[in-house]
């Protein structure tokens, strides 16, 4: 019997916290250029497969803004032309853009009530600099929870993508390859599976023969190997060596991108690159599921709990920091027509503080970065103390 047509979705992610790339061209320019490469290169290796292979590019809201910002057009031209590389983005109608939330923050993790927030102004400079809507909706650090599902369809995503080892589809038989529709509160949108495994060489390295060799025993032994398979896989797009790699013929474009692309072209393997929102259209989900709440894995971690951001008794306090400060946000909102003249200008600006301190990053690397969460949070709360001491409410009876 043959083997029926794979479909295969390949995704990169792409952020950078707040400052990143200003403090990376001043502390370790060799780092900075090999990672300012990454972004660029997946557009030019885009543009070369045009009418064979897509790709699938997710941005944070905080990477595209840093993007924008003249100084560090000006300090990165040395390697690259940001402006140029951005147009090539736009240009490349292979290329599917991803939203995610605007900071990257890990959406279980901070309160709902911020939710929206990051997810409309994520896809708001998403069509601001390429000039089109994202589709898809990848979760920062792959941190999902079904309550997320009416926050992300109002904003106007139309599928999210998953780390498929939480799927838990309605007949019990789990099946990666696959989309599927979940719903919560009255609200349905398209999942889709991410294959962790391969996800994760796709991270580290590999070549084109393995890859389509795995993909292949993969779907032949899934449940419905003879129906529509569709294996998505995801990884960073600028961490580690494979990526950064300037050397490109060793890297994952020149290693194996190109090289799995010709075999695709010559139709040598049983596999094409497809867009999700294309495939979703023409296969749209029969199944329904529902998705344990979780995150990707990271290192030793398996991203069945959230230990990677909120392990430690530091992040911990981090976490409840944000919850604590982000209420006492929403309850003087709630009081705005008791603010002085400019008092909304005030609580704008903690706002924006406490938005930046939710940032992914500030709790992923442990106890280390949990300081840079502080230096949002502390202004942030001092602003709200003026504000409280500016009108006839005091912390005690803002409730």
């Amino acid at each position: 019997m043959t083997q029926p047509l794979i479909a295969h979705a390949l995704g990169l992610h792409m952020h950078q916290p707040p400052g990143n790339l200003k403090l990376l061209i001043e502390s370790n320019e060799w780092e900075a250029e090999q990672i300012i490469r990454c972004y660029e290169r997946a557009a030019r290796y885009a543009h070369q497969c045009q009418g064979i292979a897509h790709l699938h590019v997710g941005f944070s809201g905080i990477l595209l803004d840093q993007f924008l910002d003249p100084e560090i057009v000006d300090r990165y031209r040395k390697f690259i032309d940001i402006p140029a590389m951005l147009d090539s983005y736009r240009t490349a109608s292979n290329i599917e853009l991803i939203g995610m939330g605007y900071y990257h923050p890990v959406f279980p993790l901070i309160p709902a009530e911020d939710w929206e927030e990051h997810l409309i102004r994520g896809r708001q400079i998403i069509e601001q600099v390429f000039g089109r809507s994202p589709k898809g909706f990848w979760p920062p650090e792959m941190a999902f929870c079904m309550e997320m599902i009416p926050a992300i369809a109002k904003a106007g995503y139309e599928y999210v993508v998953v780390d498929g080892v939480h799927i838990q589809p309605e007949n019990g038989k789990q099946d990666i390859y696959q989309p599927y529709q979940a719903t919560y509160d009255g609200a349905t949108i398209t999942i889709i599976p991410r294959e962790r495994d391969v996800s994760n060489a796709q991270e580290s390295g590999m070549d084109a023969t393995w890859f389509s060799q795995e993909i292949q025993h993969k779907v032949k032994n899934s449940l419905h190997p003879t129906e529509p398979r569709l294996v998505t896989t995801w990884s960073d797009g600028e961490n580690g060596g494979w990526f950064r790699q300037v050397s490109e013929e060793s890297g994952f474009f020149g290693h194996f991108f190109m090289p799995f692309t010709e075999k695709i072209c010559s139709g040598e393997i049983p596999i094409c690159s497809v867009s999700l929102s294309e495939y979703i259209r023409e296969h749209p989900p029969t199944n329904s599921a529902s998705v344990r709440t979780g995150a990707w894995n990271i290192g030793t971690t398996s991203g069945f709990d959230f230990s990677q951001w909120a392990g430690s008794d530091t992040q911990k306090q981090g976490v409840e920091t944000i919850r604590q400060v982000s209420a006492r946000y929403w309850k003087l909102l709630n009081s705005l027509d008791q603010f002085p003249e400019g008092g909304l200008k005030t609580l704008k600006e903690a706002r924006e503080l406490i938005l930046e301190g939710e940032t992914s990053c500030f709790l992923f690397w442990g106890d280390e970065w949990v300081p840079k969460l502080y230096e949002r949070t502390e202004p942030a709360n001092t602003l709200l103390n003026k504000l409280e001491s500016l009108t006839q409410y005091s912390p005690t009876n803002l409730g």
